[in-house]
């Protein structure tokens, strides 16, 4: 499966089709327009078909070429998500590309750090009920997110959790100790780090529920958030500014990378 979401917003797709009306009037090649905003020619036709979200750069390289005086230069403004929406599918598109992802979560194990098994037992009993291919739709999709990790070394995660997501018991003793593991195997990796927040460090705040934000290449800087039967993408300034406040609160009060490796360990061994 593809990273990029599967249903494109309306807004990606109708500014992908305009980047590509000016092009042909120009006259102007995928290609020369790839070469001149330095992008590969297949990352612009995604653009194009409206299968990725076009950047800042490319509507402004794409202005010039093609002689749009500023019209798509100014599409990049309606394609920032809407302030507070139903936005799941947006955020994955916008993750996929971000260079910088920092995760706070209360009772579950942020799905970036996921086991197979455990992400299956999570999706395997939703509500309502789904069949056992959307199942292996959403497990295949889950583990293709968690690639990152590892494939860009220069993107950086951030997690926070909050000790009861440790305790949550998923699928029995046995899954949580390897999710448990697994979380250790991620901490050496040097763009990852995960830090634990103690049940008795917790500001009030904190309780009040997860929070993701993330730095796109443009260093943009989004704010999502899901709860039960919604979810919310924000990116007007002040809201998510008081989101990185609250964030950055949170983790001055959780341990240190190496007090928290040693915390999981503990809770390991309660199990």
């Amino acid at each position: 499966m593809s990273k990029e979401p599967a249903r494109a917003p309306m807004t990606w797709r109708y500014c992908g089709d305009q980047l590509k009306l000016w092009r042909a009037r120009a006259g102007v090649s995928r290609e020369a327009l790839a070469e001149e905003a330095n992008y590969d020619a297949e990352y612009v036709k995604s653009m194009e078909q409206g299968r990725r979200r076009p950047t800042l750069r490319m509507l402004q390289i794409a202005d010039q070429v093609c002689r749009a005086h500023g019209l798509l230069e100014s599409a990049h403004e309606y394609l920032k998500p809407e302030k507070c929406h139903k936005r799941s599918t947006e955020f994955m598109g916008l993750e996929a590309d971000a260079i910088a992802l920092y995760w706070y979560e209360t009772l579950l194990i942020p799905g970036l750090l996921q086991t197979e098994e455990y992400a299956r037992e999570l999706m395997s009993k939703p509500f309502p009920p789904v069949d056992d291919e959307t199942v292996e739709a959403r497990v295949e999709f889950r583990l293709q997110r968690q690639e990152r990790l590892k494939d860009e070394p220069s993107a950086l995660f951030s997690f926070v959790m909050y000790e009861a997501a440790l305790r949550t018991q998923v699928g029995g003793a046995e899954l949580m100790w390897r999710q448990l593991d697994r979380l250790l195997e991620l901490q050496r990796l040097r763009n990852v780090s995960i830090q634990i927040l103690p049940i008795g460090r917790a500001p009030y705040q904190a309780l009040s529920g997860p929070v993701v934000l993330l730095e796109t290449t443009e260093h943009e800087t989004y704010a999502y958030s899901a709860a039960q039967g919604a979810s919310t993408l924000q990116s007007e300034p002040s809201d998510v500014s008081e989101l990185v406040h609250l964030y950055g609160m949170i983790r001055m009060q959780a341990l240190g990378v190496e007090d928290s490796d040693a915390y999981i360990r503990k809770v390991a061994k309660d199990l």
